[in-house]
């Protein structure tokens, strides 16, 4: 995007370096242009990412089989779609600044709030599914090696929690100031603390098997995980070292440097990532990413019709979705949509475009990914309270 001859057209584009109707502001305000142009840049194509899922979300809502005609579209029609997708993102680039940035931004914060709790969801979904895993070939093959890696899986991911939480109180507060900081450190290990020993309470086992301390674990990993994504953007210095490389740092009088690329940003696209590849798997063996994904098993007899299918193809592809989908295509859409906001908030590392004066991450950021944390660990208490406050629904 920022290679020389794309980003000696890109100059041209009316969005480029100012502020509206304004007149520039990078001299006025020391901004790197080129650190400008590559934000605003992203902002247009996550856009134009979203209004194409947006608009595949919209299409495929209630499509239930292969027989309506929108299911060709899904699984077909590459070529024009590719067309679609590149006519929109040409589009996008030719949006007038104004507010659309201002707007966009806000977008982007509901979203990435929306995936970070999908995120969440995943992890507690991998760990049912690896607890379960493990304890029935435990059972199975009567061997201790199971449960002991377990165990070894759980301490570690509370081990870790902790070491997180001892560097977080070394690097990011200070003995008379980071107030905040405190604040949703202390908060976040009591509730991760709170929620470990519900786990694991008589009745919640008995109304839940599945429950467990590794799932916990996971959990509490995970929650340290956002906290540490939050800490990271808050825009003070002295509570966050790295401020001094997240904005654009002024050396001298003759130039300055830019650079956004930290280890919670290029952690958080990782893991983003990896939650991005386990939605788009299609056939899933987790029972709960089924239940997220509103994928179910094929029936007995369904399967059986597939297996005579299969037979008589010969090895050759076969319609599987005559009876019915395997999987939401809206809601499968309506993920990549998320992440596709999700991504491009970590892209700019939560800059607002409006803030042109000074190029870090705001308060917002750190206030959502907090929220955020909270959010899914009262998600994942609900998932173990609510066998008990509904005994008279099926939560298997």
């Amino acid at each position: 995007m920022l290679s020389p001859g794309v980003e000696s057209q890109l100059h041209n584009l009316p969005w480029v370096c100012d502020e509206g109707a304004r007149s520039p502001v990078v001299l006025r305000s020391h901004i790197d242009c080129g650190s400008l142009l590559g934000h605003r840049a992203v902002y247009r194509m996550c856009f134009a990412t979203a209004a194409f899922f947006f608009l595949f979300t919209l299409l495929m809502t209630c499509v239930h089989s292969s027989r309506d005609p929108r299911a060709a579209i899904q699984n077909g029609f590459w070529f024009f779609k590719f067309l679609v997708f590149v006519g929109i993102t040409v589009g996008a680039f030719y949006i007038p600044n104004g507010s659309f940035s201002n707007i966009w931004f806000y977008f982007g914060v509901v979203g990435s709030f929306l995936f970070i709790l999908i995120q969440l969801v995943l992890v507690v979904d991998f760990a049912h599914s690896w607890n379960q895993r493990w304890l029935g070939r435990a059972e199975e093959r009567d061997s201790r090696a199971w449960y002991a890696g377990l165990s070894f899986f759980t301490l570690l991911f509370y081990s870790l929690s902790v070491a997180a939480v001892t560097l977080f109180y070394i690097y990011y507060t200070q003995p008379s100031a980071c107030f905040e900081g405190k604040v949703f450190i202390s908060l976040n290990l009591i509730l991760c603390f709170c929620v470990s020993i519900i786990a694991v309470l008589p009745k919640v086992q008995e109304a839940q098997p599945n429950s467990g301390l590794l799932q916990a674990s996971a959990v509490t990993l995970y929650t340290m995980f956002v906290t540490w994504l939050a800490l990271s953007n808050v825009p003070d210095q002295k509570c966050n070292p790295h401020l001094l490389t997240n904005g654009t740092v002024l050396a001298g009088t003759e130039g300055y440097v830019t650079q956004w690329w930290d280890a919670p940003s290029i952690v958080g696209l990782i893991v983003f990532i990896l939650c991005t590849l386990f939605i788009s798997l299609r056939s899933s063996d987790h029972q709960q990413v089924n239940s997220l994904m509103r994928t179910e098993e094929c029936p007995p007899v369904l399967e059986a019709t597939q297996q005579r299918q299969v037979v008589a193809c010969e090895g050759r592809a076969f319609d599987n979705e005559q009876d019915g989908v395997t999987y939401s295509y809206s809601f499968f859409h309506f993920c990549l949509l998320l992440a596709s906001l999700h991504v491009m908030m970590t892209l700019t590392n939560w800059y607002r475009p409006g803030e042109t004066q000074k190029m870090t991450s705001t308060w917002i950021a750190v206030w959502v990914k907090i929220c955020a944390s909270w959010a899914g660990l009262l998600l994942y208490l609900w998932t173990l309270v609510a066998p008990l406050l509904l005994p008279n629904r099926d939560f298997s």
